[in-house]
């Protein structure tokens, strides 16, 4: 435990290792171990040469699932590894995943912050088995990371959210605190937030886990549940009091964040193993994965995709951003009549692009001028307009007017021929 940790135990009254506490009257002792967190959690205190922690275990079998999303649903880890650019994770059996989930002492992270439990989640079989490592007071640290390690040790790939900028990192300072090493600082490491965000940043306000979970899993939790903001304070009331019924709340929302996490993988999973096959819940989200299919360079599926979200109805920014990024990826693949039709099927909805791709189009490739200043004089009356943002107008107009002055030249040109 670093000195920081030492200081806010301190400043608060509170004793580390429980063992150390002044002994209490008769009647608050009994109370205390009423409420001690192995009366209050069904949970067993596991014991290793580095003393002993508290780990509840809970198993969801194969029929459970989460919100919408069965967590044993059927997909493979081909997209995720290439997304993650690791080979080792396409592949990684189901049992060899390993979902880790920390509560902390503090929000902000760093050396002086101490994750007081840590959650895991992996299959076994037909179950899916959650276990949570808990410290009865910080004393209990070097015995959880044993317990851990040990528990650790059948796992090849690590799946967290935000955990390569939270969890992993305040969890291998532990390990190197206690001079021991990491258990998974070889595995490959699967971080679902950034891909979360990539996916549905265009179609959800926030991309937090509980977000994800209520609008992407359809999954909604129990009072019981507590807000992350909170458990810091909490656990400090706990060491403090020795009261642990608050720690149910905190064990439930652990758990809640280790089950969403393994729905999620499954969600995502499948949306990108076989994108035109499984039902989107949105048309936006056929649009994001054909952009990540076009990055990849698989233009056929990514085109596919773009024409499965513009078949259906799309916010006027996301018709906007799909349609152009269709046209131009057909017009590089040589399909310059998809990409026409994109265009003049764009221009019924006054898509500024598309009248310029058009002039561009008449312009150089088919010559027809007339077309061309038609489509241009189009472009300047939307962007002269009112209601045109003015700082568009200034870096558009001239551009516009220097494409129409030309095609006027090049008429007169061919005119006089």
């Amino acid at each position: 435990m670093t000195n920081s940790v030492s200081s806010k135990l301190k400043s608060l009254g509170v004793k580390v290792g429980a063992r150390d506490v002044t002994p209490q009257p008769a009647e608050k002792e009994k109370r205390l171990n009423r409420y001690a967190i192995e009366n209050v959690m069904s949970g067993r205190v596991v014991a290793n040469d580095d003393g002993a922690c508290f780990v509840v275990e809970n198993f969801f079998d194969g029929e459970y699932a989460h919100g919408r999303t069965p967590v044993h649903a059927s997909f493979t880890l081909n997209a995720m590894a290439r997304w993650a650019r690791d080979e080792r994770i396409a592949t990684c059996a189901r049992e060899c995943l390993v979902f880790l989930d920390t509560e902390t002492t503090g929000l902000a992270g760093g050396t002086g912050t101490l994750p007081f439990m840590i959650g895991v989640g992996r299959f076994k079989g037909d179950q899916f088995r959650v276990a949570q490592f808990f410290m009865r007071d910080p004393a209990d640290e070097a015995a959880l990371l044993t317990a851990l390690s040990e528990w650790l040790a059948p796992c090849d790939t690590l799946v967290t959210f935000n955990g390569k900028a939270f969890d992993m990192p305040l969890v291998a300072a532990r390990y190197t605190l206690h001079r021991r090493t990491m258990p998974l600082a070889r595995t490959a490491h699967l971080d679902l937030l950034p891909l979360a965000r990539r996916l549905w940043r265009d179609r959800l306000a926030s991309r937090a886990l509980g977000s994800l979970e209520q609008h992407i899993l359809g999954a909604s939790r129990t009072q019981q549940d507590v807000s992350g903001w909170m458990i810091p304070t909490m656990y400090f009331d706990y060491l403090r009091s020795g009261d642990a019924r608050s720690m149910r709340g905190i064990f439930y929302h652990n758990a809640m964040d280790i089950l969403a996490m393994a729905a999620l993988l499954a969600h995502v999973a499948q949306m990108l193993d076989d994108p035109l096959n499984v039902a989107m819940q949105h048309p936006m989200d056929y649009v994001s994965v054909a952009k990540l299919y076009e990055e990849w360079g698989e233009h056929d599926l990514a085109a596919r995709a773009y024409e499965r979200g513009l078949s259906a109805e799309l916010p006027p920014a996301s018709y906007r951003d799909a349609s152009q990024r269709l046209s131009y990826l057909q017009r590089k693949r040589g399909q310059h009549e998809r990409a026409l039709a994109i265009w003049h099927e764009a221009i019924t909805h006054g898509e500024l692009y598309a009248y310029v791709a058009l002039a561009k189009y008449y312009e150089h490739r088919t010559r027809d001028y007339a077309q061309a200043e038609r489509m241009t004089l189009d472009a300047i009356k939307i962007v002269s307009s009112e209601s045109f943002p003015s700082q568009e107008r200034r870096k558009l107009l001239p551009d516009l007017q220097r494409r129409l002055e030309r095609i006027w030249h090049k008429q007169s040109a061919s005119a006089s021929r």
